[in-house]
């Protein structure tokens, strides 16, 4: 026993020596190293959570804890040429809520079903649903986001929008166009420059915690849409669209159209329409009403498209017009077809058919022309083909190609049938007769603004060339011939007080749809004109749909061209060339002022004529209101028992020379454009009152010639 004891001592004094104990240092090394390890764990874990994974958690967290909601963006305003605001965007109210913070969702439907005006049902349905944002109603008046405040409902909040209004109602609507409860444009300048107009999206985030309670929200930075000058003018707009709805009231038509440009440039200073409809609720009116009917509305032009007619004829140098043609009592034969003419004519010269619109005599001019080459100067007057417009919606019109044409063809489309036009087109090719022979492309924006600077201007608002069309000299000869028209011809209603003026009635049958056949009783009248002749500042183009009664262009509309004229050339002060009687000085300048300070408000044909006299509307400070003013402080003090001292006249304006006569109260009888030159009597005689005092004007070095009155036919 004793040696097994001993045996198992030896054992364990050798396996002492083998086992070696750690000392403080190495069991510190260890545990330190271990902590480590987990360190290094738990950072690549985080690191790969936070790096690699970010993306994908950062998304489910937001689809969580947010939710974002688009708002209407904030719109630039519209303007027209002197910068009166036509349309704008102001903040207003919307209201929404937080379904899971509301409580009583049944009382707080009823609640608001009775300040809103909505369903209940609606609501109700709106606040049951597990969403943690709903629109209870958009954009609603200050006195009932008032009355919604004031129900204190938990769960029921405000959010700002904007709203676009007009502040002009009805004015110039077909130009604007509208938007949607959204703002995004749907009609007009509003829907082809929506992208410029709108600016960039805006957003708001609703924050909310895990029980899905509304506790945050952020608004996204906003960022205003670009401003949009228009080349309309406000007081010109109204004048167009009175003196229409005027016409449509006297002669009951379905529709109309007036159109007021300048040809020198393009810009488009009014664009009327019949039916008209109020942008503010845009809605509520027909698709007829919201039609642009001046760069949508295809028509046959009648009689004004023999303005092309001669145009291609003078142009190539086959007519003179002195020249002379047979229009055969009135009667014509073309390929077996028997063309017949409105008056049985015999012999005319060129001028007299376009003066009394003999269709035998256009018939016979295209004929000598040739299809060919008659075919090219349609086209190249732009018939066929878009103008460019910056309007959106416009029709190329109607022209078959000359491979299509009929034997009859070239005598239906001289005197304005089969084919069909634009009354944009039409007014461009008008101005450009009045130009020279440029034709530019019809505008109607003046340019892009942010911030008060000029944006550049790209795509449909690039600038773009005029194009030649025919040589000066043709021009300058039409222009005269149809001064003819309203001379002595078929125009004569569109006779001028003050100022020369030119154009061509259209008296276009319409086809009846129960017969396929021309209609004798439904017309579409019109009226395409220049003034003044020498130097044109507009042209204007009136068209009337179906008038009743009183049916073609030259009876109905041309006395609509002669009122909008007089009242816009006063109203650009654009130079008399023709003496009037101070009478008429006086009457232009109260028209004038009527027209001009007239409250832009809505109208209808009923009660236009019982119009009430209406306040002085704001309005911009223009040089041309300035001096409206200033003509309104003229007052006429004649003194019938002392003679007049004839002041030095010498050097000054038109307008100047017209004041003072008025003043003074003697009769001024001009002469010319420009500046005076000569006076008689001479300055410093003396003359009774209502004497005349006759002033002849020009340019500096221009040759005075003796005043001689002109003829007023």
């Amino acid at each position: 026993m004793s040696e097994n004891r001993a045996h198992v001592v030896k054992a364990d004094r050798r396996a002492g020596k083998d086992r070696r104990e750690f000392t403080a240092s190495e069991r510190l090394l260890l545990v330190s190293s271990l902590i480590l390890i987990c360190l290094v764990a738990v950072v690549g874990r985080l690191g790969y959570l936070q790096l690699v994974c970010h993306t994908e958690y950062l998304a489910r967290a937001a689809r969580q804890q947010q939710r974002i909601m688009d708002i209407t963006p904030k719109r630039g305003s519209i303007y027209d040429r002197n910068l009166d605001p036509l349309a704008m965007s102001i903040p207003v109210d919307s209201v929404f809520a937080v379904p899971i913070e509301v409580a009583d969702v049944q009382l707080a439907a009823q609640l608001l079903s009775r300040v809103l005006g909505i369903p209940s049902e609606v609501l109700e349905a709106k606040l049951a649903s597990a969403q943690s944002f709903a629109w209870i109603a958009r954009k609603v008046p200050p006195d009932k986001k008032e009355a919604v405040e004031a129900l204190n409902l938990k769960g029921i909040y405000f959010q700002k929008e904007n709203q676009r209004i007009y502040p002009k109602r009805d004015l110039a609507a077909h130009v604007l166009g509208f938007v949607d409860l959204d703002e995004k444009g749907l009609a007009g300048i509003e829907y082809g420059l929506d992208t410029q107009i709108r600016g960039k999206s805006e957003k708001i985030v609703v924050m909310a915690d895990a029980r899905q309670r509304w506790f945050d929200r952020v608004e996204a930075q906003r960022e205003r849409g670009a401003d949009v000058v228009l080349t309309l003018d406000e007081q010109i707009q109204y004048i167009a669209e009175r003196e229409l709805v005027a016409a449509i009231s006297k002669t009951h038509a379905l529709a109309g159209m007036v159109v007021v440009m300048n040809p020198n440039n393009g810009e488009i200073l009014a664009l009327a329409n019949w039916p008209k409809f109020n942008p503010n609720a845009a809605t509520e009116a027909s698709a007829e009403a919201r039609m642009n009917r001046a760069v949508t509305a295809l028509y046959e032009p009648g009689s004004t498209f023999k303005l092309i007619t001669l145009a291609a004829a003078f142009d190539q140098g086959i007519v003179r017009p002195e020249g002379v043609f047979d229009c055969e009592n009135g009667a014509v034969y073309l390929a077996g077809h028997r063309i017949r003419d409105h008056e049985p004519f015999g012999l005319l010269t060129v001028s007299d058919i376009l003066a009394r619109s003999s269709d035998v005599g256009a018939i016979k001019i295209a004929l000598k022309l040739g299809a060919p080459k008659f075919y090219d100067y349609i086209r190249a007057f732009g018939f066929g083909q878009l103008t460019g417009v910056d309007l959106p919606g416009e029709s190329k019109g109607l022209l078959r190609r000359l491979e299509n044409w009929s034997a009859i063809s070239i005598g239906s489309i001289s005197m304005g049938q089969e084919v069909g036009v634009t009354p944009i087109q039409l007014l461009a090719a008008v101005s450009a007769i009045a130009n020279g022979g440029l034709l530019y492309r019809p505008h109607v924006v003046a340019g892009l603004r942010r911030d008060n600077k000029a944006l550049p201007r790209e795509g449909v608002l690039s600038p773009v060339e005029p194009r030649r069309v025919i040589q000066p000299e043709t021009a300058a000869t039409l222009r005269r011939l149809m001064e003819g028209v309203i001379l002595h011809g078929t125009g004569k209603l569109a006779h001028l007080d003050g100022w020369t003026a030119a154009g061509k009635t259209g008296s276009a049958q319409k086809i009846d749809p129960s017969t396929g056949r021309y209609s004798h009783t439904q017309l579409i009248a019109s009226f395409a004109g220049l003034a003044p002749i020498n130097n044109p500042a507009v042209t204007i183009l009136v068209s009337l749909d179906s008038p009743v009664g009183q049916r073609e262009g030259g009876q109905v509309a041309a006395p609509v061209f002669k009122r909008i004229a007089e009242q816009v050339l006063a109203y650009l002060d654009v130079p008399r060339d023709v003496p009037v009687e101070p009478q008429l000085i006086r009457v232009a300048y109260q028209d004038r002022n009527a027209s001009n300070l007239a409250a832009l408000t809505d109208f209808t044909p009923t009660d236009f004529v019982a119009l009430p006299d209406l306040p002085p509307a704001e309005s911009s400070g223009t040089n041309a209101r300035r001096a409206i003013d200033k003509a309104r402080a003229v007052t006429v003090a004649v003194d019938e028992g002392r003679d007049i001292l004839v002041p030095d006249f010498l050097g000054k304006t038109m307008r100047e020379v017209t004041e003072t006569c008025l003043k003074l109260g003697v009769d001024p009888f001009l002469v010319g454009s420009g500046l005076a030159r000569s006076q008689t009597p001479a300055a410093g005689m003396k003359v009774r009152p209502g004497a005349k005092l006759t002033v002849q004007f020009g340019a500096p070095g221009e040759k005075i010639a003796k005043p001689k009155r002109k003829s007023r036919r």
